[in-house]
């Protein structure tokens, strides 16, 4: 059993933290040095039962792209699934409404969350082709289910291609492309690929050209030993549990002219990137490539859990029924969820927004290598990086550790930051929501400068 994380004067939140270590598995989450307890939400912020306010720096993982609790959000949420104002009133018994679930059935609201996602996808000039929707519950579902809808579609094309050190979940398939080959397990099937990481290393290095003869060699080494044995490729728009490294756009379209000439699936795992955190709605866009399937999740419903992967008709009629189905899959709150998500980014200029806070980000993580705790910064939109440096007789894994606990503790009158432990052992993500104020932006990323100056004694 491990030893339950405890704070001074935070009686609540470490009586609960006791529970959690005694009572359900380490297994069950991922480490992160505060463990923090959270209360309550609204916005950017959250509070935990003493009271003390935290920037949210995660987004829950990358899901409150809206921010945590949205009114307006909410009330359409509430609307969709017929639940008025008056829900709670009128004592007992029950109230007609949308069914809380349909398996096996069809519900209005799934009809109109399919018209609606496909609609906005088929918007942009590079997603005509995603005509269908295949709906589930977590991101690696949806990746699985691409996967499926690939194998399926030739019986005898079965390598899978995938790009080295990404993350696709840890079920099934899903996992199976994910990380790289030195993993155990590994399924026969799967071959990887190089990412471009060293050229990308920090922001710095943006913009300057890429030397595709690496990877070209690489994808017609697969070639020649495959041949039509090649069924899918697979990626991310940019790896993020592997260290947020975010790739040159001739990368990715290098990608797909292969996929194309190969007569392979291209997929893009658009789970952490859908909705906005690239600086465009999908992160296709940002790339300028065609895919043949979208994953999608996280952010698709502002913290409900639904995901779904977004792709070819022609494809995905290989499945037969039953093949794609499960319990939660198009459940109808997961289908309110994701309208209201809709109705939010096509009325409001969410987009827009983020793109006057990117800059502020970059400007003001950027500042944090001053310190001589931070030595690289990478990301795009409202997704970042930063790569702790070793410092003061320390590896950089315990800076990582040391700046998330002194965060999460903040300084006084002023709250705290609430970081999730870092990816690759020392990058530590910065995904707020994409609605925070300037204001906000400002006020944290000086919070942030602070304790980092008070960790390295200046």
């Amino acid at each position: 059993m491990t030893a339950p994380i405890a704070f001074a004067g935070e009686d609540r939140s470490n009586a609960v933290r006791n529970v959690i270590a005694t009572q359900e598995p380490v297994a069950l989450r991922t480490f992160t040095p505060s463990q923090a307890v959270l209360a309550k939400s609204a916005g950017c912020f959250h509070y935990t039962p003493e009271g003390r306010r935290l920037y949210d720096y995660s987004s829950g993982v990358l899901v409150a792209n809206l921010g945590h609790n949205p009114r307006r959000w909410m009330k359409r949420f509430m609307e969709y699934l017929g639940w008025g104002p008056d829900i709670f009133l009128g004592g007992d018994g029950y109230r007609p409404g949308v069914p809380l679930t349909a398996y096996n059935a069809v519900t209005e609201i799934e009809t109109l969350a399919v018209q609606r996602l496909i609609k906005s996808v088929q918007a942009t000039p590079l997603g005509k082709r995603l005509d269908t929707v295949m709906w589930a519950a977590s991101g690696s579902e949806a990746v699985i289910k691409a996967l499926w809808a690939c194998l399926a579609r030739t019986p005898g094309r079965d390598i899978m291609v995938a790009t080295r050190f990404g993350f696709h979940g840890k079920k099934g398939l899903a996992g199976a492309v994910t990380g790289s080959e030195k993993d155990k397990d590994r399924d026969p099937r799967v071959r990887f690929i190089s990412f471009p990481m060293e050229e990308i290393s920090d922001v710095a290095d943006y913009g300057q050209p890429l030397d595709l003869s690496k990877y070209e060699a690489e994808l017609n080494a697969l070639k020649a030993e495959f041949g039509n044995r090649l069924c899918c490729l697979i990626t991310e728009p940019y790896i993020g549990g592997g260290g947020s490294y975010h790739p040159p756009v001739e990368y990715m379209q290098l990608l797909q002219r292969f996929c194309n000439e190969n007569d392979m699936c291209f997929i893009l795992d658009e789970v952490q990137a859908n909705f906005g955190r690239t600086g465009k709605m999908y992160a296709f866009e940002k790339y300028g490539v065609e895919p043949d399937f979208v994953t999608m999740g996280k952010g698709l419903g502002n913290g409900v859990a639904v995901s779904g992967v977004v792709g070819r008709g022609d494809v995905m009629a290989a499945l037969k029924y039953g093949e794609g189905s499960d319990t939660w899959s198009a459940n109808p709150i997961a289908m309110a969820s994701v309208v209201a998500t809709l109705d939010e980014f096509e009325t409001q200029d969410v987009i827009g927004h983020a793109a006057k806070l990117t800059p502020i980000f970059f400007e003001g993580l950027n500042r944090l290598k001053q310190t001589g705790l931070v030595n690289k910064v990478r990301g795009e939109g409202m997704v970042f990086g930063i790569e702790c440096a070793d410092f003061g007789g320390k590896p950089a894994s315990e800076i990582a550790t040391t700046i998330v606990r002194e965060c999460y503790l903040g300084l006084p009158d002023r709250g705290g930051i609430h970081f999730l432990g870092a990816l690759a052992g020392k990058v530590l993500r910065v995904s707020p929501p994409l609605t925070m104020t300037i204001e906000e932006a400002h006020d944290s990323l000086e919070l942030v400068y602070a304790i980092c100056q008070k960790i390295a004694g200046k």
